[in-house]
């Protein structure tokens, strides 16, 4: 799909009454000929044989058609070869807003997609919002990656309502979306409701200590989260330790990753208290929190009592925490202990003209 020349977060220029016109629910087939509509309608046994929540090919590719149309949008074969395929994986496409928009028309009456993959298309505030408006309607997606796509706050704000209405979403990846502190109390009352999200991913943002302090009590009570993926963000502080308290009450999660954030010694210790509590967590990665021996010494006094965790994924470590993990492994011989992990290469390549020019050697 391409876009109309217009910023990369500009909202489409449609009013609300021009988007319900195209996101016409299955049996309203906007762009479709009358036709269509009228065979279409007398055919019960096709709406039978699809589902009743299902669009015959053709109708499909027409109302997709007939949406990009709406938007200035040139539709995409890929989409319109994708079938009845579980997943719809629309990388790198330069959707825009507009695009989403146009998405949308056909997402929120497929009933095949089970995997929406839009990562990394400039989809913004107002292409999150076509996306909430799919989730709110559609109960087949239950794996979403809107990764890069800089929804910001507001984007953030939509998709959290959608899903707090429409709980059919078990993983949904966010890293790398602008989501600030504001952001965090969306975050946190999805956690309080949504019992079936079991995957969460919102690394790479800007959470600072105040998101912390905002998360920890929500995490707390959550009760059916089971991976977390916050690393990359700023939690550190007070936010940090109200979080990690947030650890010590959860009973469901099983994978956390809280990796370059700043922690600390004071985090790395309150961490260590919340391991004396908890007895669900399995792995842990808390590499790069500028934690010292010190701290890595109030971790290891968590760890003597935790009987669960599995794998610890540490910072580059001294002798001293090298002894204290030995002594450790003594208790809890079936413990991992992961020291000077790399960092993830999560980033994509930067484009060709942004890339250093190679040395005057290598062009001789």
């Amino acid at each position: 799909m391409g876009v109309t020349m217009k910023g990369p977060c500009e909202r489409p220029g449609e009013n609300e009454d021009q988007r319900e016109e195209v996101i016409a629910p299955a049996g309203c087939f906007a762009g479709v000929p009358e036709a269509d509509k009228d065979s279409e309608a007398d055919s019960d046994s096709d709406l039978e044989t699809e589902g009743i929540h299902g669009l015959r090919e053709p109708i499909r590719d027409a109302l997709h058609v007939g949406s990009c149309r709406a938007y200035s949008i040139v539709p995409t074969m890929y989409f319109l070869n994708q079938g009845c395929a579980p997943e719809l994986k629309l990388r790198h496409r330069g959707l825009g807003p507009q695009g989403a928009w146009a998405l949308a028309s056909m997402l929120t009456s497929n009933p095949y997609i089970k995997r929406l993959d839009l990562q990394d298309n400039g989809l913004c505030a107002a292409g999150a919002e076509a996306l909430a408006y799919v989730l709110s309607k559609n109960s087949s997606i239950c794996d979403v990656d809107l990764s890069e796509n800089q929804i910001g706050v507001a984007g953030a704000q939509a998709l959290c309502a959608a899903l707090k209405v429409n709980q059919a979403v078990q993983k949904i990846q966010l890293a790398g979306n602008s989501l600030e502190e504001k952001a965090a109390q969306y975050l946190a009352e999805l956690l309080l409701v949504h019992t079936g999200l079991k995957s969460l991913d919102v690394s790479y943002n800007q959470l600072n200590d105040q998101a912390g302090e905002t998360l920890g009590p929500a995490l707390a009570e959550n009760t059916g989260l089971t991976e977390l993926n916050i690393s990359w963000n700023h939690l550190r502080g007070p936010g940090a330790i109200v979080f990690a308290r947030g650890l010590e009450a959860n009973i469901f999660l099983k994978v956390l990753d809280i990796s370059f954030n700043g922690f600390g010694d004071s985090g790395a210790s309150a961490v260590g208290e919340a391991l004396k509590a908890n007895n669900v967590l399995e792995e842990l990665n808390m590499s790069n929190n500028r934690i010292s021996a010190m701290g890595a010494r109030h971790l290891g006094l968590g760890l003597r009592v935790n009987q669960t965790l599995r794998i610890l994924v540490d910072m580059q470590v001294n002798r001293e925490f090298d002894d204290l993990a030995s002594s450790v492994k003594v208790i809890l011989p079936g413990l991992c202990i992961k020291t000077g992990a790399p960092r993830v290469n999560y980033k994509k390549e930067l484009l060709p003209v942004f890339r250093p020019p190679p040395p005057a050697s290598a062009l001789k």
